[in-house]
C-alpha cells in the first residue's frame, strides 16, 4: 500500500533535478563577485599599505595614495545618508501610515517609480542646474550629496514602507485601544520594529552613493585638490572619481594603481555594509514576533 510508485521516483528525480539547478544558478550570481575581488587582489593587493591609504597623490597622480578620495568620499556618503535618511522615512511613514488609496498618493508612488529609473547623469545635470547655479551652492560637497540624496531616496522609501507595512497590524489596534495617538503608535511601536528594515534601504543607499561619478563629477567632486576640506561647502576628492581618472585620464599610471583603489573602495562598501548587516541581525534577534 505505501510502496514506492513510478510517479514517486519521476518527481523525487524531478525535484533533484530542480535543486540542482537551482544550485548551478545560485553559484553563477556568486562567481561574478568571487572574479571580481580576486582579480582585484591579485593586481592591487600589492599596492596596498598604510603609506598608500593616508598619504597624498604624487607625481602627477602617478604615484603616492589616497587620503584625499577616501576621506572626501566618507564626506560625500555621510552628507547623503543625512538628507536623504530622514526624508526618505517621513515620506515612507506617510505613505504607509496616514495617506489613503487616492489620485495623489498614486501620482507620488508613480514619481517614486520614475525617479528611480532616471540615469544618473541626468541627476548630474539636475544638480547642477538646481544646487549649483540656482540655490548658490556652488561645486561643494553639499551639492553633490544632495544630488545623491535625490537620486537614492527611491531606494529609502521603498525599504522603509515595505519594512512598515510588515510589522502586524494588530500592533497598531492594541496601541489605538489603549488610547495612544497614531504618532505615538508609529514613534514607539512601529518604526522601532521596522528598523531593521530600514537599515535595509540604508545599505543599497552605501553601495550606490559610494561607487557612483556621473552625479559628483559635475556638482562637488574634483580631479585632484592639495588640501582636506573642512566644510560641506569645499570641493572634495572622491575614491570614484579617481579610480575613473587615474585609469583613462592620466598617463603612465602603474598597472597595479587603478585596481588598489578599486580594491580600497569596495573594501568601503564591503565593510560598511558588513556593519549595517550585522546591526540589523542584532536588532531582528531582539524582535518579539
Amino acid at each position: 500500500m505505501f510502496a514506492v510508485t513510478e510517479l514517486n521516483q519521476r518527481d523525487k528525480k524531478v525535484q533533484g533535478l530542480c535543486r540542482i539547478l537551482f544550485m548551478i544558478m545560485t553559484g553563477l550570481l556568486i562567481l561574478p563577485v568571487v572574479l571580481i575581488l580576486a582579480t582585484l587582489i591579485y593586481k592591487g593587493g600589492s599596492i596596498i599599505s598604510a603609506d598608500f591609504l593616508f598619504s597624498e597623490p604624487t607625481d602627477g597622480m602617478t604615484a603616492g595614495g589616497i587620503f584625499p578620495a577616501l576621506y572626501g568620499t566618507i564626506w560625500l556618503v555621510a552628507v547623503a545618508l543625512l538628507i536623504s535618511v530622514p526624508l526618505g522615512v517621513a515620506a515612507a511613514v506617510y505613505l504607509s501610515e496616514y495617506a489613503g488609496d487616492n489620485w495623489f498618493t498614486r501620482v507620488i508612488n508613480l514619481a517614486i517609480i520614475n525617479l528611480a529609473g532616471v540615469p544618473s547623469i541626468v541627476h548630474a545635470l539636475f544638480g547642477v542646474g538646481a544646487f549649483v547655479l540656482f540655490f548658490g551652492l556652488g561645486t561643494s560637497i553639499l551639492a553633490a550629496s544632495l544630488t545623491l540624496a535625490i537620486m537614492t531616496l527611491p531606494v529609502v522609501i521603498v525599504a522603509t514602507r515595505e519594512s512598515l507595512q510588515a510589522v502586524p497590524h494588530a500592533f497598531r489596534e492594541a496601541c489605538w485601544n489603549m488610547g495612544a495617538t497614531r504618532w505615538q503608535t508609529i514613534r514607539r511601536v512601529v518604526l522601532p520594529n521596522a528598523v531593521s528594515g530600514i537599515l535595509t534601504g540604508v545599505i543599497l543607499e552605501v553601495s550606490r552613493t559610494t561607487g557612483e561619478t556621473a552625479p559628483i563629477m559635475f556638482t562637488g567632486a574634483a580631479f585632484f585638490l592639495p588640501f582636506l576640506p573642512e566644510s560641506v561647502f569645499d570641493q572634495t576628492m572622491a575614491l570614484s572619481l579617481h579610480l575613473y581618472v587615474v585609469a583613462t585620464q592620466v598617463p603612465g599610471v602603474p598597472d597595479e594603481l587603478p585596481y588598489g583603489v578599486a580594491l580600497v573602495l569596495i573594501a568601503i562598501v564591503l565593510i560598511m555594509n558588513s556593519l549595517s548587516i550585522a546591526f540589523r541581525m542584532w536588532l531582528r534577534g531582539r524582535k518579539k514576533w
